[in-house]
């Protein structure tokens, strides 16, 4: 038979409300009052039932993590990241519901009734439909990774056009002039912010933008591999690579390593958001820190307090990209 609040409150002569607030740790109850209440709960193994608790507060204790897309366009690592920030944040009176926004073929089943917050991973302008559904529907969101202009959210984001400058800006100064880059989904705002600083880089150092360079990805390994192939068959290949996410990278690196190249003295690397793995390829990828996990826990942290305190105030915060150099870089060949 399920305990209940009411069941501790017998035992602990006190009325369900005292019970109520003291399993919520609120202020109001005296230490001790808690103290006793809290060892009677825990002899007993009592669960809160939530979906009592909901019809009550009239919250379903539910947070939504949506991508624009699970299937096409967001690397195992990047969901993994941005999985583990959510995660590492919401507690244990949360429900965490994860699903990409091409799921759906309309959005009448997202409401207030079964959001209390929506945390987007948002990778393309195509999402700012589900962003009005959301707002209409007066769920608080939190918005990541792509810059929006509603001021009444929250949105946080990283300087993905400076970190691509700063990447290619190294194999500038490394002494390489023949700079590809593999590109990214066409349509996501990361690729064109990444195609810009990579551009900008060439533009500030007086290179030239030679448009056979510039080949298409699709954020994972495959294409990284199918795009250095095309590179590699020009006639005059580059001498360095700039890859705009490391999945796509290390697909490059194994086609290069099958075409007999070395790495960096044949051609040089670099890669986008430091996965985990990217310090062990052989050699160890000199890529730009992008801190997804960070930027995802920073938005749970930001939405629960506002679903919490029922206060819900704008704001955008950028979160600084950084170059890691490891191995995979180095002068060109004389």
């Amino acid at each position: 038979m399920m305990v209940t609040i009411k069941d501790i409150a017998r035992l602990a002569n006190v009325s369900h409300t005292t019970v109520s607030r003291a399993l919520n740790d609120s202020p109001l109850i005296k230490p001790g009052t808690k103290k006793k209440i809290l060892e009677i709960a825990a002899q007993l193994n009592y669960t809160p039932n939530f979906n009592a608790k909901s019809l009550v507060m009239q919250k379903s204790h539910t947070i939504g993590l949506f991508f624009t897309s699970i299937s096409n366009g967001t690397s195992p690592s990047f969901f993994v990241d941005a999985v583990k920030g959510v995660n590492s944040v919401i507690n244990q009176n949360y429900n965490l519901f994860v699903r990409g926004i091409d799921d759906y073929q309309e959005f009448s089943s997202i409401h207030a009734k079964r959001f209390d917050g929506i945390i987007l991973m948002s990778q393309s302008e195509n999402d700012d439909a589900f962003i009005d559904h959301v707002l209409n529907n007066k769920i608080p969101i939190v918005v990541l990774n792509r810059e929006v202009h509603d001021l009444s959210m929250i949105n946080i984001l990283s300087n993905d056009r400076e970190g691509s400058y700063q990447a290619v800006k190294h194999l500038i100064e490394k002494g390489h002039k023949a700079i590809a880059i593999i590109e990214g989904i066409s349509g996501f705002q990361s690729t064109h912010e990444r195609r810009e600083g990579y551009m900008k880089a060439l533009i500030d150092f007086h290179l030239p933008i030679q448009k056979q360079y510039m080949v298409t990805g699709n954020y994972d390994m495959e294409s990284g591999r199918n795009a250095m192939e095309k590179l590699l068959s020009l006639e005059n290949p580059p001498t360095a690579v700039f890859c705009s996410n490391d999945d796509m990278a290390i697909g490059a690196l194994n086609t290069a390593f099958s075409k007999g190249l070395q790495v960096p003295e044949d051609m040089s690397f670099v890669g986008f958001d430091n996965i985990a793995s990217a310090q062990y390829t052989n050699p160890a990828l000199t890529t730009i820190k992008k801190p997804i996990e960070k930027i995802s826990r920073l938005g749970a942290e930001l939405l629960l307090k506002g679903v919490e305190d029922e206060e819900f105030h704008g704001d955008k915060i950028f979160v600084e990209t950084e170059l890691i150099i490891r191995k995979s870089v180095d002068l060109p060949r004389a």
